[in-house]
């Protein structure tokens, strides 16, 4: 038997009160990463010399999340059901859920995520993860959310649905990603292929904009010029 640490028994209240307070649903799509493996691949040691962040797929999604959540407004928003309001965000401050070694999670915030380009992006989340770990960010450091992303991908996680984190709308969850058969026309080629999934509050919008949103975001990372963008 062990006595339950202060984080983890805070964290045990914010999970139960936020399956208490919004309507979890868990949608997902498949994502062909083979154009951002092929980028990753060329470009991954210069873009950590010249940055310091490693170039995971993390940053590629954060970058075409922040164009997703433009497209749908009602995903990055905070609803009042009392009040019978919603506010809708103008700008995207992004939560990064970040493990600490298995004793807890903590959610850094990178504000205004969509003002940032991938190189910008991919080198706040490396930066604010790295404080976090190292214990060294304040409150303000992790509040403002819009909307949140966690990522297990690193652990090989196939598929994930994890809890809203409160006053967000959505989470959005990146598991792993391996390679795979895949259909190209009429051949089958093996590319590098993973779940993203969607866990949003039904009080706030439909199945059809959580479709919508998430296919939005899988065209954007299966079809957007991301050469250029690391260049």
């Amino acid at each position: 038997m062990v006595t339950l640490s202060r984080m983890r028994l805070l964290t045990a209240d914010l999970m139960v009160k936020s399956l208490n307070t919004s309507a979890h649903v868990w949608t997902s799509v498949e994502v062909d990463f083979e154009a951002i493996e092929q980028v990753r691949r060329k470009h991954k040691d210069r873009f950590k010399k010249e940055t310091g962040a490693s170039l995971s797929y993390l940053p590629f999604i954060g970058r075409a999340l922040c164009d997703a959540l433009r497209a749908y407004p009602a995903v990055n928003s905070s609803i009042d059901v009392p009040n019978k309001t919603m506010t809708l965000h103008p700008y995207v401050n992004l939560g990064i859920a970040v493990d600490l070694d298995e004793k807890g999670l903590v959610v850094p915030v990178v504000k205004d995520a969509d003002g940032l380009n991938l190189r910008g992006l991919a080198t706040k989340i490396a930066t604010m993860a790295a404080a976090a770990r190292a214990r060294k960010l304040g409150m303000a450091d992790m509040s403002g959310s819009t909307f949140t992303i966690t990522n297990p991908g690193p652990f090989s996680s196939y598929a994930s649905s994890p809890v809203i984190n409160q006053p967000n709308v959505g989470i959005l969850c990146t598991d792993g990603v391996s390679r795979k058969p895949v259909a190209i026309g009429d051949a089958i080629a093996i590319h590098a292929v993973g779940i993203i999934g969607l866990v949003y509050d039904h009080r706030a919008f439909d199945g059809s904009t959580a479709s919508k949103f998430l296919l939005h975001l899988r065209d954007s990372l299966q079809h957007r010029n991301w050469e250029a963008e690391v260049t």
